[in-house]
């Protein structure tokens, strides 16, 4: 059975006490084996990323920028084969997987203009013979751990930014679907690259651990589930290390009265039910204003028979399976407790029928959702869209307010007036105006409020580049000797 390996400096290294299982989701079939990294070998890799850095740090803006031009160029050509490998590990139907490539592919695009974002500042003359000047410098080596449910985005988000900042990276991808972060670095490799500058390290919590308690690793960026965000920044943090760490959502769509109902309804099904709702910017609760509410149900329920779900390389498939028997097991139990809390079953995704062991469930839409509810307060992560109605926006407003999440949010409107209310008023990081899924491009930061994020940095974007650089403040004076004495005062400005 086909091994997936670490990649260390420039090297595949099948080295492993231990190994984990890889599953195709659309068969239920284990189809690959993942090393798994002891704390011995996290530390190598580690180490190897440290010894890159002198030389790495001291390349060129230019001959980096050329890196990433070509690094572009091989993930535009190497597109399709890129999404086979991230459905048949992560189960995404292949043009879902296609645009995952293509808006990870922005952030490559950003760091190509990293002559321009590593620009400081300078000021002549502050005080008689006096300039001042900036500069960014790298932190270091930094830490990815990334999540499942993009294995290829997420990454390039991460590692994009940090080396063209001027950073090693060690890269932790999903145990779940771990061959694209191989491939990527192979990409990385072949636009120029130096060994060493990207390493992969494969592997559970023992690798993530070693990551978080190395000294050597500088900062750290994280994306996943809100309880370990919040584990994996209290512990890196300790530590001194800068960290990013982005958690969960329970995005809300707010559709008042005098929305399109088919536009909000095309929305709704779209955000909700995309790869599997297995989105950290799905949404996964739409809040109706006032007598909207029927109208709207049954526009969504409407469109749900013309899904096809299957396997996502056949053709026409809309959605695929969950990345595990489990998570779909755990995802099918929210159901049945919705209806045991008292949420009305519009559709129900367990009574879907399958003709293969994947990991598939249908699509759920449940209405009269109460903010009491599981099904509402959890992240589920799968193809459930609630509904919950409420008489006013003002009421609608404050249910978003309360969430303990701030992700992402929208709504939907003909009113210019509500529509700059609600931006200016709803506590979430990210804002779409009849746009259900808010994801920004690349040239502007991703990241959420409340518990969506823990750490002050958001990702990719202006802000990545604040995250993996240190500024650095250099002040210069080429004296007349003839001038010069001694003077114990406070250095003065005049």
């Amino acid at each position: 059975m086909q091994l997936i390996p670490h990649f260390i400096a420039g090297q595949e290294d099948s080295s492993s006490e231990r190994r984990g299982a890889v599953y195709n989701p659309a068969t239920g079939a284990q189809q690959k084996e993942v090393a798994f990294a002891t704390t011995e070998f996290a530390n190598h890799a580690i180490a190897t990323a440290a010894a890159a850095l002198p030389a790495w740090r001291a390349t060129s803006l230019t001959k980096r920028t050329d890196i990433f031009f070509k690094l572009r160029t091989l993930l535009q050509d190497r597109s399709s084969e890129l999404a086979a490998i991230v459905t048949s590990e992560h189960g995404k139907v292949l043009d879902d997987a296609a645009g995952e490539i293509a808006r990870g592919s922005e952030n490559v695009e950003f760091a190509a203009g990293l002559i321009n974002l590593l620009k400081g500042e300078h000021s002549e003359q502050v005080s008689s013979g006096i300039d001042v000047h900036s500069i960014k410098q790298p932190v270091g080596v930094v830490g990815c751990i990334t999540p499942f449910n993009f294995p290829v985005m997420v990454p390039l988000w991460m590692i994009a930014s940090s080396i063209a900042c001027g950073n090693t990276v060690v890269l932790k991808p999903s145990e779940k679907d771990p061959s694209a972060a191989i491939f990527l670095a192979k990409l990385f490799q072949e636009a120029g690259l130096p060994d060493g500058v990207l390493n992969v390290l494969q592997g559970d919590k023992e690798a993530v651990d070693a990551i978080l308690d190395s000294p050597t690793v500088k900062a750290v960026s994280f994306v996943g589930s809100t309880p370990i965000a919040r584990s994996i920044y209290q512990r890196a943090a300790a530590t001194g290390k800068r960290v990013q760490a982005l958690g969960g959502a329970k995005n809300h769509m707010m559709v008042l009265p005098d929305a399109d109902i088919e536009n909000a309804a095309d929305a709704a099904v779209s955000a909700a039910y995309g790869s599997a709702g297995e989105r950290c910017m799905a949404v996964s609760v739409v809040v109706t204003v006032g007598d909207i509410a029927d109208d709207l149900v049954a526009a969504i329920k409407d469109r749900l028979g013309a899904l096809k779900i299957g396997d996502g390389t056949a053709a026409g498939t809309d959605m695929g399976p969950l990345i595990t028997g489990e998570h779909r097991d755990k995802v099918a139990s929210y159901v049945a407790g919705a209806a045991a809390e008292g949420a009305t079953v519009i559709a129900d995704g367990r009574e879907t029928l399958f003709e293969n062991d994947g990991f598939f469930i249908g699509v759920t839409l449940l209405d009269h959702v109460k903010p009491h509810m599981s099904v509402y307060t959890d992240e589920i992560f799968g193809p459930v869209l609630c509904v919950v109605r409420t008489d006013s926006y003002d009421e609608a407003l404050e249910l978003i307010n309360s969430n303990q999440f701030g992700n992402g949010t929208a709504i939907y409107t003909r009113d210019g007036g509500a529509a700059r209310s609600f931006q200016f008023d709803v506590e979430a990081g990210m804002v779409g105006i009849n746009v259900p899924v808010p994801v920004p491009v690349g040239s502007f930061s991703f990241g959420g409020w409340k518990d969506s994020l823990f750490g002050d940095a958001h990702i990719y974007g202006p802000e990545s580049v604040h995250f993996y650089t240190r500024s650095k403040v250099v002040t210069t004076r080429w004296n007349d000797p003839s001038t010069s004495s001694v003077n114990l005062g406070f250095p003065s400005n005049s």
